[in-house]
């Protein structure tokens, strides 16, 4: 008799999702984690007195279009949603602010008052591409196939779907050409559309900006107490239906007997057994270090880390942040997209791809504190600065000696947009891409795990025939960033993967 029918390696959201479905079905689950707390990227800690942090992912965009909070009742579990409306603000230097908010037809009319022709353009665009995004987003709610990508995008029935194919092939900067007239509106939608990692020259990068109409579906949302408040969640869902949840308790390696896979070694030498063991650890983890076969290092060199992300300035304030170009009680609500352009991200993608920090980067700024008083002290504030395109390894230098100094690049470009905000700093933390490695076994500071390219990316992510969370090992399954959908806050892949273990652990396939 094995010790578990699944023993889940790591504790990041999506490990901790299909831990979740495992132990609400009454399989025997066990969770080993090596930090000191669970949730992986997806966690918050008090760093500074008073203030906290979030380590990893902070907008909640991507789970709310789908079950997983509801099938899982995550409320019973201390998770309360805040919603966050406007979704999006972006201030300009030239004093104007652009807001969306999750009310479609509110949006439209303040862009068109703001940019005559350009609110009735935004609802064209969204309802246009309303039904692919929606496609899209089926296809990341199972396991993926061509023949579940082909039956979610015909039973939308796309529009003109002769001249609508082509467009999607094009990168999305033309797109936005094509769309809009206003540089603002291209700047803001563009922004948002390179978080996931392509650039907006890149060809086939259409789908990143085309997902867009869903913000307006799902919104976005934060979990009172921090983005680990949703890990948090997860794990009491577990233990409340029987599993075990361990911390502080590193895997040393898997398991591994006949070709099959068997459970984990600890790093105190203990051993556990199971039906299956899930890996929802970076993959590159399990490769180099858990089960280093030579079956396993034939799939490395098919995968594409990619030279880092992006970067992150976490800073306490002992008061609120104040834009110039607007005092709007909302506009430190949403994500504050600060990007004059398209170009600017394309010049940054540029510095990034020569080996070089960008000397004028665009950034996200989040200032959650606005609608959730639990991060911060009274009259304090938490003020995020996400860089992106900001490499690993530098050319001629390094993060020991390049690390203070893109700090001060992003401090100085954000005080373009809030002046004296410097002034108000009570506490930070600055993640590189090299501490994002160290520190949350990122690889290359990567937060997507593998480049989310299309040749990454359904099917074909992480590999050719490992895109389903099985793999060739028997009794070894995947989840997490490295499989499909890849990165963000979702839950579909670890929701994904329990349907799976669940098919073949019924049918007595392990």
């Amino acid at each position: 008799m094995p010790d578990a029918d699944v023993i889940v390696v790591g504790s990041g959201h999506n490990a901790l999702v299909a831990a979740a479905y495992l132990a609400r079905s009454g399989r025997r689950v066990m969770v080993f984690e090596r930090r000191s707390h669970v949730g992986g990227a997806v966690s918050t800690v008090e760093l500074v007195p008073g203030y906290r942090f979030d380590l990893g992912g902070s907008a909640h965009i991507l789970i709310r279009l789908t079950p997983v909070v509801e099938e899982l009742e995550l409320e019973r579990y201390g998770l309360e949603y805040l919603e966050l409306d406007p979704l999006f603000v972006a201030p300009f230097e030239d004093g104007e602010t652009l807001f969306i908010y999750r009310d479609l037809e509110r949006t439209a009319a303040l862009l068109e008052a703001h940019l005559p022709g350009e609110g009735e353009a935004y609802v064209r665009f969204c309802r246009h591409w309303l039904p692919f995004a929606e496609a899209v987003c089926e296809t990341f709610l199972r396991p993926p196939t061509p023949w579940s990508m082909v039956r979610a995008f015909s039973r939308r029935r796309l529009p003109h779907w002769r001249q609508t194919l082509p467009r999607i092939l094009k990168p999305f900067a033309q797109i936005l050409d094509e769309s809009f007239r206003s540089e603002k509106v291209k700047a803001l939608l563009g922004w948002m559309a390179a978080q996931s990692g392509p650039p907006p020259g890149e060809p086939l990068s259409a789908p990143f900006l085309l997902w867009h109409p869903l913000y307006h579906r799902g919104g976005i949302a934060r979990p009172r107490g921090g983005s680990g408040m949703l890990s948090v969640a997860l794990a009491q869902c577990i233990v409340d239906h029987g599993g075990l949840v361990y911390t502080d308790t590193p895997v040393r390696r898997l398991l591994y007997e006949q070709g099959r896979v068997t459970g984990v070694e600890l790093a105190d030498g203990d051993r556990y057994t199971a039906r299956a063991v899930l890996c929802g650890t970076h993959l590159l983890e399990v490769i180099d270090q858990l089960l280093p076969i030579a079956e396993l290092q034939a799939l490395r060199p098919l995968l594409r880390v990619g030279n880092g992300f992006g970067i992150m300035l976490r800073l306490a304030l002992n008061a609120p942040v104040r834009y110039r170009a607007t005092d709007h009680p909302e506009a430190r609500i949403g994500l504050q997209l600060l990007c004059r352009s398209v170009a600017q991200i394309e010049h940054a993608y540029g510095a990034y791809r020569m080996g070089q920090p960008a000397s004028d980067p665009p950034l996200v700024a989040m200032t959650f504190s606005a609608v959730d008083d639990t991060l911060a002290p009274p009259g304090g504030e938490v003020l995020w600065l996400w860089g992106q395109y900001f490499p690993y390894e530098l050319h001629g230098s390094s993060w020991d000696t390049e690390a203070l100094r893109v700090r001060e690049i992003l401090l100085q470009q954000f005080e373009r947009y809030a002046p004296g905000t410097r002034e108000h700093i009570v506490g930070e933390l600055l993640q590189t891409p090299v501490w994002l490695e160290r520190e949350m076994g990122l690889r290359r500071g990567n937060v997507m795990h593998l480049e989310m390219s299309p040749d990454q990316m359904f099917a074909l992510r992480p590999a050719p025939g490992w895109s389903g969370y099985r793999t060739p090992i028997r009794g070894l399954y995947l989840t997490g960033a490295s499989t499909h959908p890849g990165g963000g806050i979702m839950g579909a892949s670890g929701r994904n993967a329990a349907h799976v273990l669940l098919h073949d652990l019924e049918r007595r396939r392990l």
